[in-house]
């Protein structure tokens, strides 16, 4: 999985491309967190790329949303596909990270 990161206007949209699964989910604990670390604490995951998502990728996520939360912020998840919308439905996950059609839509409602 690949990660490119970009900000515009106070928020950070971080893409996620390819597996998001037990390999790739340590590398994205390590972006959130060196995000947030610099003051980056309004995130949005760009999910469109992300063909598919396991519990590893699951608990990073979780993980991801809470390190936004204790510093002030928050992290959206926007334009995820249907398997990562099954997964996160299945597992209610999508009450606690509610998922956005898109990037803009998720930016915009702060």
């Amino acid at each position: 999985m690949q990660f490119s990161t970009t900000t515009d206007g106070g928020v950070t949209v971080i893409r996620c491309d390819g597996r998001l699964n037990m390999m790739a989910a340590p590398r994205l604990r390590s972006v959130l967190e060196e995000a947030v670390e610099a003051g980056q604490v309004r995130l949005v995951l760009d999910l469109e790329p992300t063909v598919f998502v396991d519990s590893s990728g699951l608990g990073a996520l979780v993980a991801g949303l809470k390190t936004a939360r204790r510093a002030g912020g928050d992290l959206r998840i926007a334009a995820a596909g249907d398997q990562v919308l099954t997964v996160l439905g299945l597992t209610n996950l999508d009450r606690v990270l509610r998922p956005y059609e898109s990037v803009g839509q998720a930016s915009h409602e702060w």
